[in-house]
């Protein structure tokens, strides 16, 4: 029986528990999309915290992939020293740093979420990309890409992922998810090309082969590669789960090692959101393309979270909101299913979590932190 505070070793890395922070977007960059501040505390906090795995937050592959002009990017070797900031803490704390690489296509050019989450200004904003000139609802209308333009991504996803390694990070995410660029090259909703990039599921899925392999061949073989899937798009005629088991198989022959399984969000529609409600979609893929997969969404009780991974439906556990609430939810966690000797406690928190019994942090975590 899989446990919470099991490790769990995905090529040459090892999480120390299947606790890992999704990647959230926290629109707190300028718009040279570089590391803030806020960053930096937002996710070392986390790792503090006790989570396995700390992803910082879907990263632009250019300028014009990021969702609005406040994401994080990385689509420089300027951004490098800021990143490799982000990974010195992380791993110091205990956690692998991993990072989830991305492109918003028609999703581009928007604004912060307490701001409206509209279409950007005319000053901010840019004409975003997709694979068929339809607009997402209230968003701006998208250019439909030339061959030129699918290449470029590709490369720039390549060359993303490169920096990635050269920054520190040991783990990471292509989004294929979420209503973004890979994912609506995948929905007949929003792909109506009736070239070699649409049309039937060969065609649909290519560029997201295409950036796997390309990602693949840019990064160490030791490093560990993972992919988003919305699983469904709850709505008729769009991407289904079966379609994501197909493509996971798929994938898994080029490399990939995880599946993060989340779902919907390339339209408005009616989504059943409850406590653990895409947990089925991740037993589905990890049954049917026989590869571990990482369950999110509304998974916030720690003995919740243990049943999902002994009944063998998933090998991860990705918390977000849980973790903006409560970044001591792992430590929290193992308290509460009597698994306390998993209590790595950084010594400069011993004090406040004594009476609960501890394991001290490993020799190469308890060492002062380096300056940061």
């Amino acid at each position: 029986m899989t446990d919470l505070f099991e490790p769990l070793t995905l090529r040459g890395v090892t999480l120390r528990n299947r606790i890992g922070v999704s990647p959230m977007c926290q629109y707190s960059c300028a718009p040279d999309g570089m590391p803030t501040e806020w960053h930096l505390a937002h996710l070392h906090a986390r790792a503090i915290g006790g989570a396995g795995l700390v992803i910082a937050e879907a990263t632009g592959v250019s300028p014009e992939a990021r969702i609005t002009p406040a994401d994080l990017g990385l689509w420089s070797d300027a951004h490098i020293p800021g990143h490799a900031r982000l990974t010195a803490a992380i791993a110091a704390a205990g956690s692998v740093p991993g990072i989830q690489i991305a492109h918003a296509g028609r999703k581009a050019s928007s604004s912060p979420p307490w701001v409206g989450g509209v279409a950007g200004d005319d000053q901010h904003g840019w004409e975003p990309l997709a694979p068929s000139a339809v607009a997402f609802p209230g968003l701006r209308m998208p250019r439909a890409m030339t061959e030129a333009d699918i290449a470029q991504v590709i490369a720039d996803f390549a060359a993303t992922a490169r920096r990635s390694v050269a920054a520190g990070y040991r783990f990471i995410e292509i989004h294929a998810a979420h209503g973004y660029l890979l994912h609506q090259f995948l929905s007949p909703l929003s792909n109506q090309r009736n070239d070699g990039w649409g049309g039937d599921f060969a065609g649909r899925t290519r560029l997201t082969r295409e950036v796997v392999a390309a990602v693949r061949a840019a990064i160490p073989e030791e490093m560990p590669l993972a992919i988003r899937f919305s699983h469904t798009d709850w709505t008729e005629g769009g991407w289904t789960t079966e379609e994501t088991v197909e493509l996971s198989r798929q994938v898994k022959a080029q490399g990939i090692d995880l599946i993060d399984v989340s779902s919907g969000a390339l339209v408005p529609a009616q989504i059943p959101v409850g406590p653990g409600y895409q947990v089925p979609g991740a037993a589905a893929v990890r049954a049917g393309a026989e590869i571990p997969v990482a369950a999110v969404g509304m998974i916030t009780e720690p003995q919740q979270a243990q049943e999902i991974l002994a009944e063998g439906k998933a090998d991860l556990i990705l918390l977000a909101r849980a973790l903006l609430r409560d970044p001591y939810w792992p430590l929290h966690a193992a308290a509460a299913l009597g698994r306390t000797e998993a209590l790595r406690i950084p010594p400069q928190y011993d004090r406040a979590w004594g009476a609960l019994g501890k394991m001290p942090m490993d020799s190469a975590i308890a060492e002062p932190m380096p300056a940061l």
